[in-house]
């Protein structure tokens, strides 16, 4: 997970703390096992007939929309929903429930079949838990105050003529300089300190991945926006469905997200939810 993810779970955290321990309290703890026998032709899943499917507790558009998953709105939910529907099961049999980021990655046995969201697929991780093919890898994006000339700024040549802010060590740091150069380009320690520079006047912009960038202009800075984002997502995280490790539906899961891939479902809903929605357009 890069920085900037780092600096929004742990500021989400502090906002929802109470929640969170209660959730992960009762997350990942679960011997149920599955209800359904896959030799009879119906998949493997905690309830017989349905697919549970877990998230975090609250959600932020726009992966989701009004904290409310079975609504099938948001990045994450239109894609939930999408691979249910590929697996067989309609939006009425899907079963949603709310777990911790941390206890939904934890090793254990789990009460629910896939659980989404922005679960970043890492080496360490897979040691715990499985992860499905990836559904997006982020891309990097930029967050200027909604009062500033920067606000007006749209493309990648105007961008190089102000002061952007950026955390280095980072894949955000590595895309603006290949993007932007160095001539104007702030380095700093961290994404905090990023995001203090911007608050403060000492940049123009920042640079960070977009799922960090929504989280930003959200809960971090008052008055700002996410302006753009860059075209490529070389280098980016890839998001994944988590499932418990060695589930019998990980390889469905991961069929049924290839087949979105490849019939360009993913593509559209990316365009939908993460551009049009939010507009957020790519910068060129």
């Amino acid at each position: 997970m890069p920085v900037s993810r780092t600096l929004r779970r742990t500021a989400l955290a502090a906002i929802a703390v109470a929640a969170a321990v209660s959730l992960a309290a009762c997350s990942g703890t679960s011997s149920a096992a599955p209800s359904a026998d896959a030799g009879d032709g119906a998949l493997p899943t905690v309830t017989a007939g349905k697919l549970t499917i877990a998230t975090g507790e609250p959600n932020y558009e726009p992966w989701f929309v009004d904290d409310d998953p079975a609504n099938g709105k948001g990045f994450e939910g239109a894609v939930a929903n999408a691979v249910a529907k590929e697996l067989g099961f309609d939006a009425t049999d899907i079963v949603w429930t709310r777990t911790g980021f941390d206890a939904a990655i934890a090793p254990g046995p789990k009460d629910w079949d896939v659980n989404i969201q922005q679960f970043s697929v890492t080496d360490q991780r897979k040691k715990a838990v499985d992860f499905s093919s990836p559904y997006y890898t982020t891309t990097q994006a930029v967050v200027v105050l909604n009062d500033s000339p920067a606000a007006s700024v749209a493309s990648i040549d105007e961008l190089k003529k102000i002061k952007v802010g950026v955390a280095a060590g980072t894949t955000s740091y590595t895309v603006a300089k290949k993007q932007l150069g160095e001539k104007n380009l702030g380095v700093f320690n961290t994404v905090d300190d990023v995001v203090l520079a911007l608050k403060s006047g000492q940049i123009d912009a920042m640079v960070t991945d977009l799922p960090g960038a929504f989280y930003v202009t959200g809960a971090l800075v008052e008055n700002s926006t996410v302006s753009g984002q860059f075209d490529s997502a070389d280098g980016g995280d890839d998001f994944a469905f988590v499932l418990p490790k060695g589930s019998e539906l990980t390889a469905d899961v991961s069929k049924a997200v290839d087949a979105l891939r490849e019939d360009g479902t993913l593509d559209e809903l990316q365009q939908k939810w993460l551009s049009d929605e939010v507009d957020v357009p790519v910068l060129k």
